[in-house]
């Protein structure tokens, strides 16, 4: 029949049965394997690989059995050629499935599961993966039974610019905003300074980042701007940096000078949350002779921070109007000489 002997299907049947019931075998073995490495190492990416072995179902490994053990009968034309279209079909599928579970896989570990901005992300990056891998195994197959593409790869490539140019500022927010996602320069709840906004980030969106502001306003920035400026992130610091310079008269005698330096760092040493660094005289200014004072507040937040620095301002002038130390403020003295 068809050019075979019935040695010849029995054959093929005999390839095909052992096959199936091999690559069934090797699949088991493969997801066992994995899955005990899985419970005892702390990594999940093996989590994807078991993913992808079970993606492989029956029929795929049935197929390929099917086509290997036709090889051993004599089929030619076209049905030959649709035996391969599908195998190579079905083999480009499997890949594009692999590789979209990989995708997925490093996507979710870099985003939040909980921001809804990081699951529009998530969404827009399984999107955009699915329609270039698509296309990449579409032009696979088209090239692999002897269709020219480099025509057509020409054309989408044009088209590709022309949508590009049209679309450059959305495109251009779209990138900024899954450059966010993955460097996370910041993340919602930051404090954080971009130009002449700042505030709590609210939201990270696609195209815009949106920022309540101190006073309660929402400011809403789009994420090129976010990217593509210098930003201070002060959500991010362990501590604040308190820096300020303090002024006495030049009446104030050179004894009183030598004892604002102890007085300040007591004041400053009496708070729980503070690291005292240094108060030093700094200079002569016009009208006062000045010092520098710096102490680190260990808390980021505001508040504490601003109260903190309220009760040493008002200890340090409690302090000195006991120690009878004058503040100086701007002040011109004029000297007449008379003739």
């Amino acid at each position: 029949m068809l050019g075979n002997t019935v040695y010849d299907y029995l054959l093929a049947v005999g390839i095909f049965v052992l096959l199936a019931v091999v690559f069934k075998g090797v699949q088991w073995i493969a997801i066992r394997s994995v899955e005990g490495v899985t419970k005892r190492t702390k990594t999940e990416w093996d989590d994807a690989v078991v993913t992808i072995i079970k993606t492989i179902k029956p029929p795929f490994y049935w197929y390929v059995s099917f086509y290997v053990a036709i090889q051993y009968l004599n089929v030619e034309g076209v049905a030959k050629k649709i035996v391969s279209f599908i195998l190579v079909a079905w083999f480009v599928y499997q890949v594009i499935v692999g590789i979209r579970i990989l995708i997925d896989f490093y996507v979710q570990q870099r985003l939040s599961k909980t921001d809804k901005g990081a699951q529009a992300a998530t969404h827009l990056i399984h999107s955009l993966a699915s329609i270039t891998l698509w296309v990449v195994g579409i032009l696979f197959l088209m090239q692999n039974f002897g269709v020219n593409v480099t025509s057509l790869i020409a054309g989408l490539g044009i088209g590709g610019i022309a949508i590009a140019l049209a679309a450059q500022n959305v495109l251009a927010d779209l990138f900024s905003s899954l450059a966010i996602y993955f460097d996370k320069p910041f993340v919602p709840g930051d404090f954080v300074e971009v130009g002449t906004s700042k505030g709590i980030v609210q939201k990270i969106g696609i195209k815009t980042t949106r920022i309540k502001a101190l006073d309660g306003e929402e400011i809403v920035v789009p994420n090129t701007e976010m990217t593509g400026a210098a930003l201070k992130n002060i959500g991010r610091m362990k501590e604040r940096r308190v820096l300020f310079t303090l002024g006495v008269v030049y009446e104030t005698p050179t004894a009183k000078m030598k004892m604002i330096p102890d007085l300040i760092k007591n004041i400053i040493t009496e708070e729980k949350e503070v690291k005292f660094d240094r108060v030093h005289f700094k200079k002569f200014s016009d009208s006062s002779l000045d010092f520098e004072i710096v102490y680190y507040v260990k808390s980021k937040d505001y508040d504490t921070y601003m109260d903190i620095n309220h009760r040493v301002m008002m200890e340090i002038k409690q302090v000195f109007e006991n120690e009878h130390i004058e503040m100086a403020y701007p002040t011109q003295m004029i000297y007449m000489n008379k003739a």
